[in-house]
């Protein structure tokens, strides 16, 4: 008798293992199916991922836009020079920030990053991409919309706001930048954007006096 109730201890013991078992080999594999967790925590949560169909709202997309009026913590904005480049409606003439050297070296790095592979490194629109694009156009006959030069004289005329405005919201088929680039490094563009202009548009008052017959 006692011998049988400790194979029967030993045998249920032994099924016991049996679900962990399964768990630890379900959790070992890859594969479409949700994993076994004895303990769910955020391993399985009833939500619908990007792009999906949610028959909840009326157009069926499960993506929602943020409520109207919605505004992010720490990013209320209240000046809208610097947020938007605007006041009263009109774009700014003057930077709402100091220009300094450190601010123009980041937007330097900062154009070359984003702005270059179309822009060019002069600012010319003669960057890589698109070079490339207008050689696919051409050999497709498809349209292609070339970047602007910046030292064209209707840029070079513009009001920095415009040019803040630009990067942030984008234009035409170049697309926009404010989720990338932090306000204060779209106005660092801005003015590096402004540099570059000087440079090739130069006078000889912009040389300070010591330096001019270094020209001659």
């Amino acid at each position: 008798m006692l011998r049988w109730l400790a194979c029967t201890a030993v045998l249920l013991g032994l099924l016991g293992l049996v679900p962990f078992f399964l768990i630890a080999l379900s959790r070992g594999r890859t594969g479409p199916a949700t994993r076994i967790a004895i303990v769910q925590d955020m391993g399985h949560q009833p939500k619908f991922r990007a792009q999906a169909e949610n028959p909840l709202f009326a157009d069926g997309r499960a993506m929602r836009l943020p409520v109207d009026g919605t505004i992010a913590r720490g990013e209320l904005n209240e000046d809208t020079r610097l947020s938007r480049g605007t006041e009263n409606g009109q774009y700014v003439t003057r930077f709402p920030l100091a220009v300094t050297k450190e601010r123009l070296l980041r937007g330097q790095e900062r154009f070359d990053i984003y702005c270059a592979p179309c822009h060019g490194l002069a600012g010319y629109g003669n960057g890589m991409v698109a070079v490339r694009a207008a050689e696919l156009a051409a050999q497709e006959q498809a349209q292609w919309v070339a970047p602007v030069s910046y030292h064209d004289d209707k840029l070079r005329n513009t009001a920095h706001g415009s040019l803040f405005n630009t990067i942030s919201n984008g234009v035409r088929t170049m697309p926009p930048y404010g989720s990338k680039l932090s306000i204060e490094d779209r106005w660092a563009i801005v003015m590096y954007i402004r540099a570059l202009q000087r440079s090739q548009n130069a006078r000889l008052e912009d040389v300070p006096m010591e330096k001019r017959e270094e020209l001659k």
